[in-house]
Parts: structure tokens; sequence; C-alpha cells
């Protein structure tokens, strides 16, 4: 791999649906990670009660883990709360296609201001009774309500995302950051998310910052795996610098997004 170069140019690696259920998923990916002769810190999405399984909070071992990865440099964000859409069934032709063809987990969709301020500041707690810092929230499958909008406004927290932009917060000031993404469920999605982000990849080559966002299920099929991989490796010899997200806004490098 050749030598880091700062070129002024940035790669963000993200890690959805961070929970006690998917580390197993994860482990191989973030130890392959860890050896890299660049060390590459990395945003952990945590999910407190993952598809309202066991709480990732109660868990020891699993707490020691992100301990670990926070004194590695590593950002740890509040990605939901449950990480499934629990709220009344869909009315309408759209939300039925949102949240239930384009996602079953799209949490803050459909929520009201107040719904999604308690489940907001219930997260936040969270991290707070562990002295962790937290500076974002992503909202599950990237969909967010007015009401979520709303309730982020006055959270007091940095910033938000959606796959082609970083919102600062409160005023939602939008910085382009396009976002590399896999649907690895079936052999035709994986084929088809390995030719999206190639031409994603290439077209992107010279953008300010490119934003790699992984999924567990990347994790179990080798095609995706190692594309994450040989993507990593790449940006680090194209000159990209490794950054988390906030790291990255605090860097004083994101532009205002066009549209």
């Amino acid at each position: 791999m050749a030598e880091l170069i700062h070129s002024g140019r940035d790669m963000l690696v993200a890690l959805h649906d961070i929970a006690p259920q998917t580390w197993q998923d994860y482990r191989p990916f973030v130890e392959a990670v860890d050896r890299m002769s660049v060390s590459v810190p990395m945003t952990w999405l945590v999910v407190p009660e993952f598809h309202h399984g066991k709480s990732t909070f109660d868990d020891p071992a699993f707490m020691s883990l992100l301990e670990s990865r926070l004194a590695k440099g590593d950002e740890l964000v509040l990605h939901g709360y449950y990480h499934c859409d629990d709220g009344p069934a869909p009315r309408t032709p759209k939300d039925y296609f949102m949240r239930r063809l384009y996602t079953v987990e799209g949490e803050f969709y459909g929520l009201a201001e107040r719904e999604a301020t308690e489940r907001l500041h219930a997260g936040m707690a969270l991290f707070e009774r562990q002295g962790w810092p937290l500076k974002g929230f992503v909202a599950p499958a990237w969909l967010m309500s007015e009401g979520t909008r709303s309730a982020l406004r006055t959270s007091g927290l940095d910033y938000t995302t959606d796959p082609k932009t970083i919102y600062s917060l409160p005023e939602f000031e939008a910085h382009s950051a396009p976002t590399l993404v896999w649907s690895a469920r079936s052999a035709w999605r994986r084929k088809m998310s390995y030719l999206v982000n190639e031409r994603a990849k290439h077209k992107h080559r010279e953008a300010q910052v490119v934003r790699l966002g992984l999924h567990p299920v990347d994790m179990r099929y080798s095609v995706a795996f190692d594309y994450w991989i040989k993507a990593i490796e790449d940006m680090l010899d194209e000159g990209r610098t490794p950054r988390t997200k906030h790291q990255w806004l605090c860097a004083g490098q994101p532009h205002r997004a066009s549209a």
C-alpha cells in the first residue's frame, strides 16, 4: 500500500447497525481494517435495542468493546433506537412502498416530533450514562420525518446525514458527501451493487469526501467483504485521509451542497 498522502480529500467509513447481535458479522472486517498499515478511524452507528432485542447498553462485554474503539479514535453515533418500523400500518401507497417494500427498518420515517424527541432523548441518555461523547444521529435507512427533523433541531447534536449529505445542526446546513452502499441480501442485488458502486466510485473520484456505508449483511458475502476492504485500500492509495464524520466536520473541510 502506498504511503498516505494528505491531498485535501477524505474518506469516511461508517459501520451501520452496531449492536451485540451484529458484532459477529463485523468482527472479521474490523480486525482486517485494524491490520492495515494506515490507521483508519471509523464511525460506529450504535442501536440501543436492535429490533427490540437485548439492550446494547446492558451487555458489559460489548460496552467494553465500544469503549476500546473510542480509545482507539473511532466515533460512536446514535442510530435510531430500535432500528425497526413499529409504527401504525401505512395509510398511503407511498408510505406502503417506503415502509414495507423499500425497507421495514425506517424507524424514524413516520414519527411525530414528540415521539422522535422521546426516542432521541432516550438514546442520548444512554450515551450520557456511559460518559461517551455523542455528536451525531443517523436515522435507520436514512429516513427522517419532518417531526424527526424538528426534534433534531432542538437536540443539541452537531449533525445528521442522508445518503448524499451531511447536515450541520441545528440549521440543517447541507454538506455534499456521497455514499457508497451495498444491497447484499440476494445474488442479483450483490451483482448490481458491485456495478453501481464501481460507477459511483469513478464518478466521485475527485469529490472532496466519499463515505463508505457498511452493513452487517455485507460481511456475510465474500464479494461484498472483499469489495469494502479493497475500496478502503484504493482510497488510501489515492491519497484520501480517513476520518470519522465528526472529525471531518471539525477539520473545516465541508462545503455547502449545491442542492
